[in-house]
């Protein structure tokens, strides 16, 4: 038996319109010219008198229409994610990706990657959504398999650098200024009560407990950048190094011209409960400190993490909302089986792998820099 295709009632064979909404089952579909295509178009947002074709554009004006990566927001059980275009670029070059599935030993586990197109890179849009998708996918083909977490993650980042890498053959030759597609990467595994964070680029991760009476929220992650590498090497202050020009221009991407993906890694146990924050510099940017984003999101993160993750985004765009912000928020309770009690409030152990930073020179930058201001 099918059904009306305007009200979804249920037809017989011979019906020629439908019983309930009158719909003609004969009448030839619309043409471009009918007024009931026309209808079906969205309207324009620009000059509210056009409509938006299939070609994307407004037949009147001949703006643009909304592209659906202009706003994204994604929600399931153990995480939710947004990503916005913001205020100032023209597309969202952010991407993406949230999963959940069942480890071997049957304990649920909960992936997040974020994804921040280099604007400096030919198609960074299009090397977001291949290095999200791809993390993801490989993140929980392996976790799924059994791999450790911390090795999964390292397979993954591998995986994606592979991908994005190829989008330089398959294109077109990249515009005058412009290299080849690149991104930078933060990802996150939260599962049995354990977060295991890996990343390169300056997209970051941070940790937020519930209790922010003596559990201190900080940033789990270190820039691939000029300033964290000034920093590192006791050339500079941080505020003096992230005051600098030269300040955001990253030393680790993924890409055709990187020089070599060295991932980086962290995990750790929380002793509270809490919520993992991985993001982009569109948010980081207006919110640096740990602090100031546990302020933002509020006490009932871990219960909301979707209007967490509104409120962050939120807050980046009307701060000026100059780059695109893209906020993962994944909910993160303590193992009872690790034997942590909700009462502990030490700082968790970090076990991190990272290499030991590259500094560039002060005068100018290295080769090995691609500046990611827009």
């Amino acid at each position: 038996m099918t059904s009306c295709p305007e009200c979804a009632e249920p037809l017989d064979s011979a019906d020629v319109f439908c019983e309930n909404c009158g719909h003609s089952l004969t009448a030839p579909p619309p043409t471009a010219n009918d007024p009931r295509a026309a209808a079906a178009e969205p309207a324009c947002t620009h000059c509210a008198a056009g409509r938006i074709g299939a070609d994307g554009f407004c037949g009147s004006c001949g703006m643009a229409g909304p592209n659906p990566r202009d706003h994204v927001e994604l929600s399931l059980a153990g995480a939710a994610g947004v990503s916005d275009r913001g205020l100032r670029h023209h597309r969202n070059e952010d991407s993406f990706a949230l999963a959940a599935t069942t480890l071997p030993d049957g304990k649920p586990a909960v992936v997040a990657v974020v994804c921040d197109g280099v604007s400096s890179s030919d198609r960074p849009d299009e090397a977001s959504q291949t290095a999200a998708d791809n993390a993801g996918e490989a993140l929980l083909g392996a976790l799924e398999h059994g791999e450790a977490p911390e090795s999964a993650m390292r397979t993954a980042i591998a995986t994606a650098a592979a991908a994005v890498a190829a989008l330089a053959a398959d294109g077109p030759v990249p515009a005058p200024g412009h290299n080849a597609p690149a991104c930078t990467l933060v990802s996150a595994v939260a599962a049995a009560g354990v977060v295991t964070v890996g990343w390169v680029g300056d997209s970051r991760a941070y940790w937020i407990p519930d209790d922010r009476g003596d559990a201190e929220p900080y940033r789990l992650t270190e820039d691939d950048s000029w300033a964290a590498g000034m920093v590192a090497a006791g050339l500079m202050a941080e505020a003096e190094a992230y005051a600098d020009a030269r300040a955001h221009a990253i030393t680790g991407w993924l890409g055709a011209d990187a020089e070599e993906v060295v991932p980086h890694t962290v995990a750790f146990t929380p002793h509270v409960p809490g919520v993992l924050v991985i993001c982009t510099d569109g948010l980081w940017n207006y919110a640096e400190a740990a602090t100031s984003l546990a302020d933002l999101i509020g006490i009932d993160a871990r219960a909301q993490p979707l209007d967490a993750a509104r409120a962050l985004v939120s807050f980046a765009v009307a701060s000026g909302g100059h780059d695109n912000i893209t906020v993962a928020v994944l909910p993160v309770e303590p193992d009872p089986a690790a034997g942590w009690s909700e009462t502990v409030l030490d700082l968790p152990v970090i076990k991190a792998s990272r290499p030991k930073p590259t500094v560039p020179p002060m005068p100018s930058f290295p080769p090995a820099v691609r500046s990611e201001q827009s």
